[in-house]
């Protein structure tokens, strides 16, 4: 059974398509918060908290990617929204690439932000492990140090590398710790993006180190209809750290969608 995630709800419904925001490893719901706040004024957003991160309950052990996507299938359910645009960035986007396997005829339209579909890697597996042994071992903070100018670029301003830092240091340690085990076991999702039947748009930022443009452009590739867009002055994030580009180029993509 899906445990009872925490969400954000906002806006009405109209004649435009619901917007649900998958959120990357390890943040919570409100690293979507300029989204929700600009596309809530014309259209329902829906924004959960992923099990073991923000509000959501935690499950320890290894929460593979088709639990996340049976989450998020319950809470749409439970909402009654029947089809919507999906969006994910990075662990996200990956969580958005086992949805549309599992319920394609739901969604309207795919962002895969920041991220890739190709499988772990052996090293990787091995990586994603220790990683694991290590938040279980010494809590988030040291992890979040590390690796926050690489989130967000180092030329990020202030305070968005001030909300990116304070996310990763309020996840809980179990929840992080079971989405990298079972993130090392994803499937290989480069076939699926070859058979997507709805428009897609893909987004990176310029200097993202962890799935860099290349990533973007093979993904770009392998879509039937897709968008490529590259987000200047951005790393890992940049539907934070350049908020107005990010949302005209996802505006105008909602706006295609919605024909």
């Amino acid at each position: 059974m899906s445990p009872f995630l925490a969400f954000e709800d906002k806006g009405v419904d109209t004649s435009l398509t619901p917007l649900v925001l998958v959120h990357g490893h390890p943040f919570d719901r409100t690293m979507w918060t300029p989204q929700i706040e600009t596309f809530s004024a014309t259209r329902r957003v829906i924004a959960p908290d992923l099990r073991g991160y923000g509000a959501s309950p935690v499950v320890p052990g290894i929460t593979p990617l088709s639990a996340f996507a049976e989450d998020i299938e319950a809470l749409l359910d439970d909402l009654k929204v029947d089809t919507f645009v999906l969006a994910g960035l990075s662990m996200g986007g990956q969580i958005v690439m086992e949805c549309y396997d599992r319920f394609p005829d739901r969604i309207r339209g795919l962002v895969l932000a920041d991220t890739f579909p190709a499988p772990e890697t052996p090293e990787g597996k091995q990586a994603r492990g220790a990683m694991a042994d290590r938040l279980l071992r010494e809590g988030m903070r040291g992890y979040a140090d590390e690796v926050l100018e690489k989130m967000v670029a180092p030329y990020a301003d202030a305070e968005v590398k001030a909300h990116v830092h304070r996310m990763m240091t309020a996840t809980p340690p179990e929840g992080a710790a079971a989405a990298l085990r079972g993130r090392a076991e994803r499937p290989d999702y480069r076939a699926l993006l070859t058979r997507v039947t709805v428009p897609a748009l893909v987004v990176v930022g310029a200097d993202d180190a962890y799935t860099p443009v290349s990533d973007a452009e093979a993904m770009h590739a392998a879509l039937p209809d897709s968008t490529l867009r590259v987000i200047e002055g951005a790393a890992h994030m940049p539907n934070l750290e350049r908020a107005g580009e990010f949302n005209e180029v996802l505006g105008e993509f909602l706006g295609r969608v919605d024909g």
